[in-house]
């Protein structure tokens, strides 16, 4: 697919506040630069603050990997790239990449899988038929984007022998 591209939402800036001791963005706040991104891309889908108000459903995050690349220090512009992965009737599967402003410089990948679900019963539950076309649109547009190497990795030392 030609124009295959991954969804991207708003630039977002290091704050000042979110350095560590060494200088650079701490752990914690790439979360909440990922999060603030996936906002975005599950609103792109219409699960939005007003969808969980009126439907009492939203998503969970069942499970996360992240692998650093890269440092970045207080006043960077950042760029998420996320794309689908995979998905079925209940969950997403998708990647999300960090990099510094609009360039190439790869800071972060976060690879997760989130699962839509009911407050009420506090279970997972289908997602309604509309969002899921448009999520299995969005996968089917992205699926010719390469895979970034970190999808998949498992942590762990080499054994030594």
């Amino acid at each position: 697919m030609p124009n295959a591209k991954p969804f991207v939402g708003h630039l977002q800036t290091v704050e000042s506040a979110w350095t560590d001791y060494n200088g650079h963005l701490n752990m914690a706040y790439y979360g909440v630069m990922f999060d603030r991104a996936a906002d975005e891309l599950f609103a792109e889908f219409g699960c939005d603050a007003d969808y969980i108000i009126r439907t009492n459903c939203s998503t969970f995050v069942l499970e996360t990997h992240t692998s650093y690349a890269n440092e970045l220090k207080a006043g960077e512009q950042v760029r998420i790239e996320s794309r689908i992965i995979g998905f079925d009737q209940k969950r997403v599967h998708y990647v999300q990449q960090m990099f510094r402003a609009e360039s190439l410089y790869l800071a972060c990948v976060l690879e997760l899988i989130t699962s839509h679900v009911d407050l009420t019963t506090r279970r997972t539950a289908a997602f309604p038929t509309d969002i899921l076309a448009k999520i299995e649109a969005m996968a089917a547009a992205q699926a010719s984007l390469p895979l970034p190497p970190q999808l998949g990795h498992v942590i762990g030392l080499p054994s030594k022998r």
